[in-house]
C-alpha cells in the first residue's frame, strides 16, 4: 500500500468518526405591536384618533401663489406688479366632554414676499366648548360677500377675544368681548383698546342673513352691519349696509357705505361675480369722517382647474370725490388640501 492510499483511508477514518453537530436554532424577535391610525368620523371627514388617546385631530390648508397688481401693490417697491407665496396649516382637534365637544384650533401661516422677506405668523389659535371660545380668532366683521369688491369689514378682524356663540339648526346669536390693541384709534388715544361686538344670523330656504355690531370704548364710536344673500337664476345675489357713528376699530372706511353683487354660477366650476359699492363721507384722515363720498366696481373670476386645485382673478377701481382714483387686482392659484 502506497503513501498515497495510506492517507486516504486515514480521512475517511476520521471523517466517519466524527459526529455532526448541528447548527443553532434562529430565533425570530416579535414585532413590536403596531397601533394603526383609526379614522374618527363622529365629527366629520379627514378626523382620525391620535395613537393611544380618544382626541380626533383633522391637519388641513392650502398652499397661495398670488401676484398683485396696481400702484406699488408691495408697498414699499416703485412696481406695479409683486409675487408673494403663502402657505398655511390647520390642526383641529375634537373630544368628546360632559359638555359637548372640546375643540382646539391652532393655524399657523407662513407668508414670503421674496427669499429675504417672509414671515411666520400665528394665525388663529383658539379653544371652544359649549359656545364658548376664548383665544386669538376671526370676528364675525370679518365675513362678507362673496366677491372681492365690498369693503365692509373691519381693517383688523384678528383678536384675542371671548365670546359666547348660541347656535340652534340654521340660527346663531353671539356676544364677544374684543381686545382691539392693533385696530383704529385715534390721536391721542394709546393702541390698548377693548370693545364689544355681537352677532347673528341664520339662513331661510334660499335666503341668509346676518346683523354685526360693535362698540370700540376708547374711541367712542360704534358700528352696525346688515348682510344678506339670496338664490336668484343661475346665482346668488348679495346686498349689504353699514353705518359708523365714527372711525372705530369695527368699521373706519366710511360713515356710512351699502355694496351689491351677483355671484352668477356660469358652470360646476366658474363663477363670476361684479360688484359694486357706495361710501358716504369717505375717510381720508382725522379723527372724523371729513372726505367726501366714493364709489367701487369690480369683478371677481373663481375657476376649479380639478379638484382642490382653484385659480382666482379679480380687479377692483375705487374713485373717491377727495383723492386719485385707482386700479388694483390680482391673479391666485391655490391648493387646497
Amino acid at each position: 500500500m502506497n503513501i498515497r492510499m495510506v492517507l486516504l483511508a486515514s480521512a475517511a477514518a476520521f471523517a466517519a468518526s466524527t459526529p455532526v453537530l448541528a447548527a443553532d436554532a434562529i430565533v425570530a424577535a416579535e414585532p413590536e405591536p403596531v397601533e394603526y391610525v383609526r379614522v374618527c368620523d363622529a365629527y366629520g371627514t379627514g378626523y382620525f384618533y391620535i395613537p393611544g388617546t380618544e382626541t380626533c385631530l383633522k391637519i388641513e390648508g392650502y398652499i397661495r401663489f398670488q401676484v398683485n397688481v396696481g400702484d406699488q401693490p408691495g408697498g414699499d417697491n416703485d412696481s406695479d406688479w409683486d409675487a408673494v407665496t403663502r402657505g398655511q396649516v390647520q390642526f383641529t382637534a375634537k373630544s368628546d366632554t360632559e359638555y359637548g365637544p372640546l375643540t382646539g384650533v391652532i393655524v399657523m401661516q407662513f407668508n414670503a414676499d421674496n427669499a429675504t422677506d417672509q414671515d411666520a405668523i400665528l394665525d388663529s389659535a383658539y379653544l371652544d366648548i359649549a359656545g364658548f371660545r376664548a383665544g386669538l380668532f376671526y370676528s364675525w366683521w370679518d365675513d362678507g360677500l362673496s366677491g372681492e369688491t365690498d369693503d365692509i369689514g373691519s381693517i383688523v378682524t384678528l383678536h384675542n377675544s371671548i365670546r359666547y356663540q348660541y347656535e340652534s339648526g340654521d340660527f346663531y346669536a353671539g356676544l364677544s368681548v374684543d381686545e382691539l390693541e392693533d385696530g383704529f384709534y385715534k390721536s391721542g388715544e394709546g393702541p390698548n383698546n377693548v370693545g364689544v361686538a355681537f352677532g347673528l344670523g341664520g339662513k331661510a330656504g334660499a335666503f341668509s342673513y346676518q346683523l354685526t355690531g360693535g362698540w370700540d370704548f376708547d374711541n367712542e364710536d360704534g358700528a352696525i352691519r346688515a348682510m344678506g344673500t339670496v338664490d336668484i337664476g343661475p346665482g346668488t345675489l348679495g346686498l349689504a349696509a353699514v353705518y359708523s357713528s365714527g372711525p372705530n376699530s369695527y368699521y373706519s372706511a366710511a360713515e356710512w357705505a351699502v355694496a351689491a353683487e351677483y355671484a352668477i354660477k356660469a358652470t360646476d366650476k366658474l363663477k363670476i361675480t361684479p360688484g359694486v359699492q357706495y361710501y358716504g363721507d369717505y375717510y381720508v384722515s382725522g379723527d372724523d369722517f371729513s372726505g367726501g363720498d366714493a364709489w367701487k366696481v369690480g369683478l371677481t373670476v373663481d375657476y376649479q382647474i380639478v379638484d382642490n386645485f382653484y385659480a382666482k382673478a379679480s380687479v377692483q377701481y375705487l374713485d373717491p370725490e377727495d383723492a386719485d382714483d385707482s386700479t388694483s387686482g390680482y391673479f391666485r392659484l391655490q391648493r387646497s388640501f
